[in-house]
């Protein structure tokens, strides 16, 4: 046996496989959270399941899943990337996790870079259990999945910004109140389940600058209609990115 076996190698592991520990550790919390599988699963599948078996709302002409399954995923990726991230983001800010694990040798980027994986990882179980409960009921999607991925992308980047800028900034029972009563409004004016056309037409305008909207609007368009890329949806998307991710980089509070 020589001298140097047992060694002791002190020092960090990789960045890399921090941010893979870090990101399995955030989905795991969030996969036993309850209250947040209720947020990101449950009321999803039922919303999607609910108003297309039972005529509620006037959805146009064509299957009412058809309408109704591009919404719907558009409201799971807002549940995830920005109410269901806004509220566990802070509490975790409020009881010094954020604290502790910015003084330990993951670095603080990566910690939000974890975040961000864990949200995409929730993400691609919700959009596969989704798209599955609408193909029973019939849906009948088309389209390009790139521009499909592309949209969701956006979508979960934008949400990501507005809901770490809502958990750095704020309380975390203003966070939680605040978060749930965004998803509740969203949900009721943001083309989710009422088309947009049953506003009036000057609410129309500013309800279209939404991030769900254009979310909506974009997955339809290409779901339902076969479209490419919309490109004014997406960019709609991409400006709500830019802002709220900067602004969360800019303002976001440790402590």
């Amino acid at each position: 046996m020589s001298a140097g076996t047992f060694t002791p190698r002190p020092g960090a592991a990789p960045v890399s496989r921090m941010i893979l520990a870090q990101t399995a550790l955030e989905t795991r919390m969030l996969l036993r959270n309850g209250e947040q599988l209720l947020l990101t699963v449950i009321i999803p599948s039922l919303l999607l399941t609910l108003f297309s078996a039972v005529d509620i709302v006037d959805t146009g002409a064509g299957k009412s899943v058809d309408f109704l399954a591009p919404g719907i995923l558009a409201l799971a990726v807002m549940s995830t990337a920005f109410t269901g991230q806004a509220i566990a983001t802070g509490f975790d800010r409020r009881y010094g996790v954020l604290k502790r694990l910015g003084a330990s040798p993951l670095p603080r980027w990566a910690l939000m870079a974890a975040k961000t994986l864990s949200v995409l990882v929730t993400e691609v179980l919700q959009v596969a259990l989704l798209t599955v409960i609408a193909l029973a009921l019939g849906w009948s999607p088309h389209g390009n999945p790139l521009s499909v991925a592309g949209l969701l992308l956006l979508g979960t980047a934008a949400f990501s910004g507005l809901g770490l800028l809502m958990a750095g900034t704020l309380k975390a029972e203003m966070t939680l109140a605040a978060a749930n009563l965004v998803f509740l409004l969203l949900l009721v004016g943001g083309g989710v389940i009422v088309p947009l056309e049953k506003f009036p037409g000057a609410v129309q305008s500013v309800l279209g600058m939404l991030p769900i909207s254009a979310l909506s609007d974009g997955l339809r368009e290409v779901l339902r209609h076969g479209a490419g890329l919309p490109w004014g949806d997406a960019a709609v998307l991409a400006g709500w990115a830019v802002l709220g991710l900067g602004a969360a980089a800019r303002l976001f509070r440790w402590e």
